[in-house]
């Protein structure tokens, strides 16, 4: 089992994510004689997990039954361990999009936290792209390392235990992209652009305050960067449902009140016509937003390192 490379069954030592619904799921690291409670019974690893293929639905012992799923980075960001906010999918979809990240390329990031945006890095720049993610917490660094080994990427990922912003990233003019999420980005600035390639590269900061915004916006402009924007996503889910309205045959019922002489106005008529309305029902798909939305999260802050 690989983050990048994709196997067709489950081995010992993997880790797996265990599908009981859309809102109900969690990582399991498979391994030989061990169980795991759920809801719907135990599940053995060795005779219900090991040798299976991925996406298989297993039974548990209650009856009810589970998917177990090849893990991903979309997946691991919904289900993994916080030890720091993570970003989601929503604004991680944007910074790779935004940083113009493809296989081969070579990303610095500060701070490591949780691992959510380092995993979709790894699996966009891989197989011959690299990561140095640099993360301020020692125990933070440590777990993050042994998480990528655990996830066979370590070939992929170099972490480091520095401030960013006393000691930079540890390399120079080799990247392509560099991503900041500290609480003062304005001060790695310089180290970023030390980082960027000669030729130029893109660069992005991710704070949750506005003030932030304006001193790293300052900052960059200091620098020479170009290019500079902040943007912020919304992100509104539609509940899609199916309506069901009746159809009135408004030609239809004229037409015959014409003939008889029906007299609509009449009150005590008004009821036979409403009866008389109501032909036939019509179903169809509507979208309707959901009461309630996640808010803000923070602002993404991209700029272009100048090549003069």
């Amino acid at each position: 089992m690989s983050f990048v490379d994709y196997g067709d069954t489950i081995k010992d030592g993997d880790t797996a994510i265990v599908f009981l619904g859309h809102e109900s799921m969690f990582p399991v690291k498979v391994q030989h004689g061990s169980k795991t409670q759920t809801k719907y019974g135990v599940i053995r690893h060795s005779s219900d997990l090991i040798g299976k293929r991925y996406g298989s639905k297993v039974t548990c012992s209650k009856g009810g039954w589970v998917f177990i799923l090849h893990p991903t980075p979309e997946l691991w960001t919904m289900n993994l361990p916080h030890r720091t906010q993570i970003l989601y999918s929503t604004d991680i979809s944007l910074i790779t999009m935004m940083l113009e990240l493809k296989p081969g390329s070579i990303v610095c990031e500060s701070g490591t936290g949780s691992g959510s945006l380092s995993h979709a890095i790894i699996r966009t720049v891989a197989p011959t792209g690299h990561l140095y993610t640099v993360e301020f917490h020692q125990q933070r660094a440590e777990k993050a390392k042994e998480e990528f080994q655990e996830h066979k990427v370590e070939h992929l990922v170099t972490v480091k235990n520095q401030d960013v912003c006393k000691n930079g990233f540890g390399v120079s003019n080799v990247a392509d992209a560099v991503f900041l999420d500290i609480p003062s980005p304005w001060e790695a600035i310089g180290h970023a652009k030390s980082a960027l390639k000669i030729e130029g590269g893109r660069i992005c900061s991710f704070s949750p305050c506005i003030e932030q915004v304006q001193r790293t916006c300052l900052a960059m402009e200091e620098h020479g960067f170009t290019e500079i924007n902040t943007l912020e996503i919304l992100l509104r889910v539609y509940n899609v449902r199916t309506i069901s309205l009746q159809i009135p045959d408004l030609g239809k019922a004229a037409e015959d009140n014409s003939s008889t002489g029906f007299d609509s106005s009449n009150q005590s008529n008004q009821g036979s016509l409403y009866g008389i309305l109501q032909q036939g029902t019509a179903q169809f798909k509507s979208g309707v937003p959901l009461k309630e939305m996640v808010g803000h999260t923070g602002y993404l802050t991209f700029a272009t390192k100048s090549l003069f």
